[in-house]
């Protein structure tokens, strides 16, 4: 008898100690962390789709009809400036050279001639003037042969990098057609377009002598080395869009951009007095947004707000929100509108160091 009794007593001290333990485990689970939102001022990154391009980037074509003759280059070669790429056939044009080149020598033989007759007054100036003329027209057709024999050879006009071939070797060509294109890759130019807003806070925040910086995110989600700066923006917005376009200049000296690569234009943006908290603390119903406010009677409310940006794990609260208020910052899922709840309650400066924050 006495054994079972102090069984039974083990029995309730034991039940009595888990009861009490898990009491506290439920008040413990019951208690939620709050914070506020911060207001600071902080840089957000946009990011555009952006086209890059040479800051040269033309087309070669031949100025004279004729059989391509000689390739000098190749595809993809770097070339300078001055270097001969194309020899298209110049036997034609070197014979016309030829010939204005005797006429004009006959000319000047001519001249010299009547000017000593002149000078005897063996025949009159009006002689000596028509033999003038005569040798500068000579004079001239020889510089056109020479600008039509020139016309033969297709030289770099600046250093740059060949395109594909768009003739072959021994092809026709005619007076304009196009031979291949080439490209300065020396710096890029990268366009992207900027809506009116935007548009606005940049003018109103950078002068000439502080050009914005801008990075260049490649197609393969690496980020280019060297930053840009936003040097032109067009005249005209789009009316359909209602945005425009900004041209930001790369250097490009390891020349791994080329023409016509795309890529994300990453802009930092500043903000001041903005609303930031922390994305873990909202929730969303039918892509809208919300956040549970806590009142001074501890009770949570749900209330939509609109976001302005977003960071990694922080989001920049445009409507809904100041700064005073306290929201709920775990435990979201564990509660529903017009619940009490006990609380602590952490600041703000010490929740957002804890999470990707990127402000000043």
């Amino acid at each position: 008898m006495r054994i079972t009794l102090i069984f039974i007593s083990l029995c309730a001290v034991l039940c009595s100690t888990s009861c009490g333990s898990k009491k506290e485990e439920k008040e413990e689970e019951t208690k939620f962390l709050v914070t506020s939102p911060l207001k600071k001022d902080t840089l957000i990154t946009r990011e555009y789709v952006c086209q890059i391009h040479a800051i040269s980037h033309i087309e070669l074509r031949a100025l004279e009809k004729g059989y391509l003759q000689k390739i000098f280059v190749d595809e993809g070669q770097a070339v300078k400036q001055g270097q001969i790429m194309f020899q298209i056939m110049p036997m034609l044009y070197q014979a016309e050279m030829q010939k204005a080149q005797a006429e004009a020598d006959f000319a000047e033989i001519e001249y010299q001639n009547t000017k000593r007759l002149t000078d005897s007054n063996v025949v009159s100036k009006n002689e000596l003037a028509m033999a003038k003329a005569k040798l500068n027209k000579a004079k001239a057709e020889l510089a056109l042969a020479q600008v039509h024999l020139g016309f033969t050879e297709i030289k770099a006009p600046f250093d740059g990098i060949m395109d594909h071939f768009h003739v072959r070797l021994g092809s026709l060509v005619d007076e304009g057609d196009l031979l291949t294109t080439l490209s300065d890759n020396s710096e890029m130019w990268v366009y992207f377009n900027v809506p009116e807003a935007e548009y606005l806070n940049y003018k109103t925040s950078v002068t000439q002598e502080n050009l914005m910086k801008v990075n260049l995110m490649m197609a393969n989600n690496q980020l280019f080395k060297y930053p840009g700066e936003v040097k032109t923006i067009e005249a005209d917005f789009n009316n359909e869009t209602g945005n425009i376009a900004f041209r930001a200049t790369f250097p490009n000296p390891d020349k791994l951009l080329r023409h016509g690569e795309t890529g994300n234009i990453e802009m930092n943006i500043p903000l001041k007095n903005a609303i930031i908290i922390p994305q873990k603390s909202t929730y969303e119903i039918l892509e809208k947004k919300y956040v549970f406010v806590v009142d001074k009677n501890n009770v949570v409310h749900s209330r939509e707000i609109t976001i302005a940006s977003e960071m990694p794990d922080l989001y920049v609260v445009k409507d809904g929100l100041n700064e005073n208020e306290r929201i709920l910052l775990e435990g979201i899922r564990k509660v529903k509108d017009n619940d009490k709840i006990e609380y602590e309650y952490e600041d703000p400066k010490t929740v957002l160091p804890k999470l990707k924050v990127y402000v000043e």
